[in-house]
This record gives C-alpha cells, sequence and structure tokens, in this order.
C-alpha cells in the first residue's frame, strides 16, 4: 500500500536528476506519488526509472545547467525543485553555485513552494578548495534567491551501483597491495537511500524544514583505512593496505589522467563528519543506516567464487 504524502500528484523538477543521488531521490519521490521531472543534460540516463512510475508520472527534460534561459524553462511549472548539481570537474562556480541560484530564483518566480539545495559536509564559501567553496557559494545563493530553501548536507555518500562502495570494491578486488589516500581521515559516510530520504521529508514539510540546513552523516565514524579493510573483509580478500604518503598522494593528484585531483585528495585527507550544533538526519525523522549493515550483501559478487566463496578462505 503506497504512503500518503502531500507530495501526492505535485510536480517536483530534479536538476542533476540522472546522477547517482538524482536516480535515488526519484525513486523515493515514485513512492510518494510525486510526479517527477528530471532536468539532465543527459535525461537518457534516467530512462532506467520508467518501470517505477505510473503513466505520467516521469517525466524528462534536457538541461543545460549552464544557460539560465534553460534552466528557466526546466523550473516552470514545478510544486518544487531540488538542484542535485556536484562535480569536480568543469566550471564549478557555474555548476554548484550560479546556476543553482538561478533555479533557486526561477523556482520563487514561478511557484514553486519549496526548494532543496544539495550541498556537502564542508561547504564554506571561504573553503580552499574549489568544491566546498562553490558548494559555500551555492548555499549562499539559493537561500538568497528562495529563503525557505532547505540545503542538505552529505557526508560521503555510498550506495551499491555507484559512490565510494563499488569504487574502492574493484580496487581491492584486483590489488593485493593498495595505497589508502587519507588513510587516518574520519568519515560518517551516508547511504544514498537516506539522503534521498531527507530530500523527500524537507519537500513534504517545508513550513518545518525551509529555510534551515541540514547534515546527512552515517551513524559511524570510519577511517578511509577501515573502510578499506572492510571491504576487503566483505570480499572474503586478504590485501594488504599502506597509508600514502602526504608528499607522494599530492605529487600523484597532480599528474593529469590520475584517478583522484587536488580538491578530491584534500577532501579525503581533511575527512567528513558530523559537525556539532547543525541538526543531521534524526531532525528529519531518518534513522540513519550504518556502511555494515549492507557490505556483506553487497560483496558477494566481488568475492572468488561469488556466494560460494567461504568468508574465511581469503585470496
Amino acid at each position: 500500500m503506497a504512503r500518503t504524502s502531500s507530495l501526492d500528484g505535485k510536480l517536483v523538477t530534479l536538476i542533476g536528476g540522472n546522477g547517482f543521488i538524482g536516480s535515488h531521490v526519484a525513486q523515493d519521490l515514485l513512492e510518494r506519488g510525486a510526479r517527477v521531472r528530471i532536468a539532465a543534460r543527459e535525461p537518457e540516463k534516467a530512462f532506467k526509472l520508467k518501470p517505477l512510475a505510473n503513466l505520467g508520472q516521469l517525466q524528462f527534460a534536457r538541461c543545460n545547467a549552464m544557460d539560465a534561459h534553460s534552466i528557466e524553462a526546466c523550473v516552470r511549472g514545478s510544486d518544487a525543485v531540488v538542484y542535485l548539481i556536484g562535480t569536480f570537474e568543469g566550471n564549478q562556480q557555474t555548476l554548484q553555485a550560479d546556476s543553482a541560484g538561478d533555479a533557486a530564483r526561477f523556482a520563487a518566480e514561478t511557484g514553486a513552494k519549496s526548494f532543496v539545495y544539495i550541498s556537502a559536509i564542508g561547504a564554506d564559501p571561504q573553503a580552499e578548495t574549489g568544491y566546498y567553496r562553490t558548494k559555500g557559494d551555492g548555499e549562499r545563493q539559493v537561500l538568497e534567491a528562495f529563503p525557505k530553501a532547505t540545503v542538505i548536507r552529505p557526508s560521503v555518500v555510498f550506495g551499491e551501483e555507484d559512490g565510494l562502495v563499488p569504487m574502492f570494491a574493484d580496487l581491492v578486488a584486483m590489488m593485493p597491495v593498495m595505497p589508502v589516500f587519507g588513510a587516518d581521515s574520519e568519515f560518517q559516510v551516508v547511504w544514498v537511500d537516506d539522503v534521498a530520504a531527507a530530500v523527500a521529508a524537507a519537500l513534504e514539510d517545508p513550513g518545518t524544514h525551509g529555510g534551515k540546513t541540514y547534515e546527512a552523516a552515517g551513524p559511524e565514524k570510519l577511517s578511509m583505512m577501515q573502510i578499506h579493510e572492510m571491504i576487503a573483509d566483505g570480499q572474503g580478500r586478504d590485501r594488504t593496505f599502506f597509508s600514502m604518503p602526504s608528499s607522494l598522494a599530492k605529487m600523484f593528484a597532480a599528474v593529469p589522467l590520475t584517478p583522484i585531483n587536488a580538491d578530491q585528495l584534500a577532501m579525503l585527507q581533511e575527512g567528513s563528519v558530523a559537525s556539532k550544533g547543525t541538526p543531521g538526519l534524526a531532525k528529519l525523522g531518518i534513522s540513519a543506516k550504518p556502511l555494515s549493515l549492507f557490505l556483506d550483501r553487497w560483496m558477494v559478487r566481488y568475492r572468488k567464487h561469488g556466494r560460494f566463496t567461504a568468508k574465511n578462505s581469503a585470496d
């Protein structure tokens, strides 16, 4: 039986809704009866959501987030808007800040009742890293244009099909000896469905959550080394991990075409844990799930013999 929701029948536009977090937000909203518009540069990447929607419940719009006119066209007619774009490449100032401000302004002008901006723990207009700095400026611009917007700041997000877990799981499966960047840094990694539920809760009750900032963090503080060890254990593999020295890590991140850039390295070294005084998921009615709850099941496909692998027969 479908849950009763104030979003039932309402049109929610997800700018950047074809991505990892956006697809989970869309699924949660569809379950609540909302009509969902996926607005993205490549909306066809979200076509996999079609079987989850009723007739007329899901629509797609091609959106160029570098173009204010395109954003305005996609926002028009929405009851609520969620801005999900985040990037470590390209024009971060435009994609994470200026265009978010434009989306909030157009949402306010066209009568949207709620707006959610997906930021990040550590967002600060004065931050040294471009990612955190532009996320912080995005918060400022959104709240200036739509004062009753809700800001949600996730920690590092994990899920089965994307995010932190499969990236590290593939490496652990391939490499008997593996360097760990930011090995001692602490993270409160957060399950993607908990982030999606937080977005939906904020949209359902803008009277309570509008104008507020929430941090979406998991219940466990884990070092990056512990996360790697948990993934290896889930795969039943005996792996040797070593902390990558900071000087070597910086040299590695400076080389073109490596899988990590200077911003990502700085964020790994800084860690991502909830700050004191900022409300968290519990204030949105969500009990955060730990990474340890999922890993044993998710790592089955990475084991040497799949589900027939004995956990004590490491390779």
